[in-house]
């Protein structure tokens, strides 16, 4: 199954995407099919070419969350926005530690 995903290139800390069309199963860092366009971060560019984007949706190739939602957000596709992964927040972590810390300080004595 041919999916559209972001593929991670760039510096340590500077990073840079290539998005691009590839079989699912491939590494992060593979070979891809083709090179739809490229995406940085740092300063929200995103440069696409729109259709070949729009040939290979019409071919019934699958996009990742992320690359959707790039997509929709710059206008490129219309839809609705595919949920992302999140890490958890612990619900009873951030309460109890912040709490005693809220606790007034007591008036010094003159």
């Amino acid at each position: 199954m041919l999916i559209i995903r972001l593929q991670r290139i760039g510096k340590p800390k500077k990073a840079y995407f290539r998005l691009v069309v590839t079989e699912h199963t491939t590494r992060p860092h593979g070979k891809y099919i083709e090179l739809l366009g490229t995406y940085d971060p740092h300063l929200k560019i995103l440069q696409a070419k729109k259709e070949r984007i729009a040939y290979w949706q019409s071919q019934g190739v699958q996009m990742s969350p992320t690359a959707r939602n790039l997509l929709i957000n710059k206008e490129i596709i219309k839809g609705e926005k595919a949920k992302s992964w999140r890490p958890k927040i612990k619900k009873g972590g951030a309460t109890e530690s912040a709490a005693p810390a809220a606790a007034p300080a007591p008036a010094p004595a003159a």
